[in-house]
């Protein structure tokens, strides 16, 4: 039966496109996501001091496997606990000892609130994303970005990276 009601569920068309997002690299330099298009992008919020950082390893692993198809891009944020306060430097030197992280890693910023990143307004807002609105609750929240940009879907904390809820996207 045809209903003219729809449900939050029901996909839209994005306002905005992911790809015009202007973000920087940890050192500074911009990064360009329309460099990416054609892979699928995992954004994750990440933080050194949590109890979450183990994910480090598992995302390495992951970015390892399906690198020809997948960009993992972590976003240092220090406003869960403040689990996130080194400079850039730190983080870079932090990330590299101790786990090899050699995806790509973006300049530190707010994930929620009224300073925002517009990343995040990308990813949280169903009106620019097309596809759902979300809160994010803690460090290593995950939000999974199709190869044509479109968000596929958001992923809490305790989803580890290699998750089936993540990788049967990228199979």
């Amino acid at each position: 039966m045809f209903s003219l009601f729809t449900t939050s569920k029901t996909k839209s068309d994005p306002s905005e496109s992911i790809y015009d997002i202007q973000i920087n690299a940890l050192n500074g330099e911009p990064i360009n996501l329309s460099d990416f298009k054609g892979q699928f992008i995992l954004f994750v919020n990440v933080a050194s001091k949590c109890g979450f950082t183990g994910q480090y390893e598992a995302l390495q692993n992951l970015y390892e496997t399906y690198k020809e198809q997948l960009m993992i891009i972590g976003v240092p944020c220090n406003q869960f606990g403040g689990q996130e306060p080194g400079s850039a430097s730190d983080i870079q030197t932090f990330c590299e000892r101790n786990y090899g992280v050699s995806f790509l890693m973006t300049e530190k910023v707010d994930v929620k609130g009224q300073n925002q990143h517009p990343l995040y307004q990308w990813l949280t807002n169903k009106t620019k994303n097309g596809n759902s609105n979300s809160g994010v609750q803690w460090n290593f929240q995950k939000y999974l970005v199709s190869k044509n940009g479109e968000l596929i879907d958001y992923y809490l904390s305790a989803t580890g990276p290699l998750s089936n809820k993540i990788t049967k996207h990228l199979k």
